[in-house]
This record gives C-alpha cells, sequence and structure tokens, in this order.
C-alpha cells in the first residue's frame, strides 16, 4: 500500500530531529530502501513487528506499508515520539511505541510467540541486543526471526566460519542457537548523517535446538576464556577455568595446542561438557 504521510527529511524538519552521536543514531531518508529491508523481513506475509530504535520511522512507515499487521516498537529518544506518535495516527490500530531501553525489555512478555525482529540498531548497543536476545533463558525464543542493520564488519562476524580472522566469540554463540546470513550492504551515503562504515543487512533465523548439546553458561564461559586469549593455545588459555586444562580438553577429544579460532562450534560445545559436567 502507499505510505499516506510526508516524505521523511519533511516529518525530521517539522519535528527539528537531528541524529545524536551518544545514542548510535543514523537515520535512514530513502524509503525505497526501507521498504527493501521491510520486504526481507517479511512484511508482505504480516504478523507482528518488532522494532528497536525506530527514531522518526522510516523503517517503521515501511513495515507497515508493506503489510505488517502490528509494529511494536522501543524508542528511548523522547524526542521522536511525536513523528512516531503521527505514523500510529496514520496506520490507527497497528503501531504501538513504547518509550523505553530495549534492554530492559523482556521479549518473552512483551511480544506474541512467532514475532519477527526487524530493526536498524543503534551502533552503540546493536551487538550487546544481539546478545542479550541470542542468550535468552528459553530457547527457542518468543521470535520467528530477526533481521537487523550492523555495521559491515559486525555482520561478518556473526556468520564467521572456523579459521577465519572474523570468527570470535559472537559467532559461536549467534550460530550455535541460529543460522545467520548477510543479505545485502546499505552504503553508508543512505544515512543522516552518514557513518564511517558500511553497514549491512543480516537475518537470523533460530535453530530448533541449539547445533550441539552444551549448556548455555557453560558455552559462554569456554568461549569468554578461549577468545579473551585468541592468540594463545587452547591448554593457555583455558588454565583460568582449571588447573587441569589440557587433560580436560584430551578427553574432549581436542588438541591442546590449537587455537580457538580453528575450533568448530560443535569443539566449543564438547570443551564446555568437559570443563563443566
Amino acid at each position: 500500500m502507499n505510505d499516506p504521510l510526508p516524505p521523511l527529511r519533511a516529518v525530521i524538519a517539522a519535528h527539528d530531529l537531528n541524529a545524536k552521536k551518544s545514542l548510535g543514531q543514523n537515520f535512514l531518508f530513502d524509503l525505497n530502501l526501507t521498504r527493501r529491508i521491510a520486504r526481507a523481513a517479511g512484511a508482505e506475509d504480516g504478523g507482528t513487528f518488532y522494532e528497536v530504535g525506530p527514531g522518526p520511522g522510516g523503517l517503521t512507515r515501511a513495515l507497515l506499508a508493506e503489510g505488517a499487521d502490528k509494529v511494536i516498537a522501543v524508542e528511548r529518544d523522547r524526542r521522536c515520539l511525536p513523528a512516531l506518535d503521527e505514523i500510529a495516527e496514520a496506520y490507527r490500530g497497528r503501531l504501538d511505541v513504547l518509550s523505553g531501553d530495549a534492554m530492559t525489555m523482556d521479549e518473552a512478555e512483551l511480544l506474541p510467540r512467532g514475532a519477527r525482529i526487524a530493526a536498524n540498531l543503534p551502533y552503540n548497543v546493536g551487538t550487546a541486543l544481539l546478545i542479550k536476545w541470542l542468550t535468552a533463558p528459553q530457547w527457542p525464543p518468543v521470535w520467528a526471526s530477526a533481521t537487523l542493520m550492523f555495521q559491515r564488519e559486525v555482520a561478518e562476524r556473526l556468520v564467521a566460519k572456523p579459521g577465519s580472522e572474523q570468527y570470535g566469540r559472537i559467532s559461536v554463540l549467534a550460530q550455535w542457537r541460529c543460522t545467520a546470513k548477510i543479505l545485502f550492504d546499505v552504503n553508508r551515503n543512505a544515512f543522516v548523517p552518514p557513518p564511517s562504515v558500511t553497514s549491512s543487512i543480516v537475518r537470523l533465523e533460530p535453530r530448533p535446538e541449539p547445533l550441539a548439546p552444551a549448556r548455555l553458561e557453560d558455552l559462554k564461559r569456554i568461549t569468554a576464556a578461549a577468545f579473551g586469549q585468541r592468540r594463545k593455545m587452547l591448554r593457555q588459555s583455558l588454565k583460568s577455568l582449571a588447573p587441569d586444562a589440557e587433560a580436560r580438553i584430551l578427553a574432549a577429544g581436542l588438541d591442546p595446542t590449537a587455537r580457538p579460532e580453528d575450533l568448530r562450534i560443535q569443539d566449543f560445545a564438547l570443551l564446555s561438557r568437559a570443563f563443566f559436567r
């Protein structure tokens, strides 16, 4: 359907909005691009979408115009609330705006099961929010997919494979519980103000079961220790977890002289069971 609202530049001018660096804000003006993101998130299929940091509402409008039945948007910056209220008025009953910090929200209570996350995440909290979602105590989570914008560097870490420089703790946590795929890049000039880096749209879909059996807290501890000293061999970096680290690594069937970037996700699960059984 057509978007009944004025161009986003006019909305931002009318409400005297400027992107705040302290909030990690970069506004997307191109509604063709935001609609592409909305379609990638599956808005044409209807359903409920959860958006974090909508700002003046470029992606919000796109989700609604493309067919989302409901958008639940959480915005920290109270300056943006009047612009979002105008969208809620234009799309009656289809937009709920919550003023608050998404880091403190309980999505399991807030969202209906099967909701999808779609967000141009603020750069300064994007990774922290994703880790919060990936480490929810209940799995599968309430959300069915997450279509998110990150800096290209973060996106590459999410999909990185063992042996690559980008492979790290967040690669393991993301791919242990989800499938992850980079859909397309977004040129820095699409934003106001332009960030210093290229951005990428990433789609994550929860696995019904984690890739390999392990307790979440154990996997978090193993990966934190291993990648905290990623240049060291496992027998050294994991010694902080157990004095007999080398024996435990061998018991897991792994090489104590290996480095963390050489291990598969399944290997980290083996280590977590060997160290914390």
